[in-house]
């Protein structure tokens, strides 16, 4: 097995002896706010960094994702490395790294400071070792990953590399995890509207906050299969002008997921249908925007790519957790390339002003990520 092989034990030994340095560089990468549509600062360190670290052809694309590659002999697959730079967190947040011990403790450290730094020393051990490879490893840290971005990043970048790409593999989530199975969605945003009026003098005129509750709570008696898993939310609402005012104006935004893409557009026409429905009984107007959508996609569970990932982790000792997710595995997925998402430490309040993760782990992480790339090597070209 390849583990075994010198270039592997020398990259497991190195990514040991790199944790102090790996430390300090998720603390910089956490401490440059990047929310959402806003990573250019993030996006910048990010770039002067892979040139330092010895990547080639470092460039930011249209899309404002951080490209550099390591070249191969050309005759073997093309590899992808991923991890998305931006946060949930608004640009105000004090996102300061508190270090308490082996923990550090700040918004975003984990999701996903964490593996974007990873991902930046993979590549600063692969140039030092000058390790030969069969085929390039495209190293990107890719916008708009979270919340409504809609996966932007690595949409522009597959669009742009699909013809080279063989495999992807993105850095996100928890150590040991392994996501084959991309959570599709399709988000909203639901304005009801109507002329309003004086909560006394123009009683019984439609409201458009009542109607919208009318909807809300029509959505929220919807039963939808376990199997596939398909979920519907109301995650957040507006509207108004005062405690006397009969609403105009009243809006909400959807969240509709299922891991089968016919589900989710059944989902979706059954919401349609209760708006129209509301729209009839009271004499209101709605409208659906789409905020965003992100495709489903799967690869089998014994995929070369998830044995490789599962024998990994067998190497280091971590036992593989398989679920679905959404991440920006979905866009190669959906697209017939071959994608894993996997984590590089381990932590816990995502998305949570108390988020926190474990630094002793990111070693293993980052061995685990360097064992990958050498991986990817033996398995066969993707079939065009």
């Amino acid at each position: 097995m390849y583990f075994e092989r010198p270039t592997a034990l020398r990259m497991v030994a190195g990514a040991e002896t790199a944790l102090p340095d790996l430390v300090q560089e998720v603390i910089a990468i956490c401490q440059i706010p990047a929310p959402t549509f806003h990573e250019e600062q993030r996006a910048a360190y990010v770039a002067r960094r892979m040139v330092e670290v010895g990547l080639r052809e470092v460039s930011r694309d249209a899309a404002g994702n951080v490209i550099g590659r390591l070249r191969g002999r050309g005759t073997g697959p093309n590899l992808l490395l991923a991890a998305h730079l931006d946060t949930v967190f608004p640009v105000e947040t004090d996102v300061t790294v508190r270090v308490d011990g082996e923990i550090l403790r700040a918004p975003g450290v984990g999701d996903n400071s964490a593996s974007v730094a990873t991902m930046l020393h993979a590549a600063r051990l692969l140039v030092e070792s000058d390790v030969s490879l069969a085929g390039d490893v495209i190293f990107a840290a890719t916008c708009g990953e979270e919340g409504l971005g809609n996966l932007e990043g690595m949409r522009a970048i597959v669009r742009a590399l699909q013809e080279e790409i063989d495999y992807v593999i993105a850095l996100d989530g928890s150590l040991g995890g392994m996501v084959r199975e991309a959570v599709g969605s399709r988000r909203f945003r639901l304005v009801v509207t109507t002329s309003g009026g004086h909560s006394w003098g123009a009683f019984g005129a439609p409201s458009a906050i009542h109607s919208l509750g009318r909807i809300i709570a029509r959505i929220s008696e919807l039963r939808v299969p376990a199997h596939p898993k398909t979920t519907y939310n109301v995650g957040l609402i507006s509207g108004g002008t005062s405690v006397n005012t009969i609403a105009a104006r009243a809006e909400a935004v959807l969240d509709l997921r299922s891991l089968d893409r016919a589900e989710l557009i059944r989902l979706e026409e059954r919401v349609q249908r209760i708006i129209r429905a509301v729209e009839r009984e009271t004499g209101v107007k709605a409208s659906l925007e789409l905020l965003g959508d992100r495709p489903t996609g799967a690869i089998p569970d014994e995929h070369p790519l998830c044995n490789l990932v599962r024998a990994v982790h067998r190497e280091l000792g971590l036992q593989t957790r398989t679920y679905p997710s959404s991440t920006d595995g979905n866009v190669p997925l959906s697209m017939g390339i071959p994608a894993v998402t996997v984590g590089v430490t381990l932590g816990g309040n995502g998305h949570r002003l108390d988020e926190y993760i474990y630094t002793s782990p990111l070693a293993r992480g980052l061995a685990q990520v360097l064992l990958l790339v050498l991986g990817v090597q033996e398995l066969p070209l993707r079939a065009r």
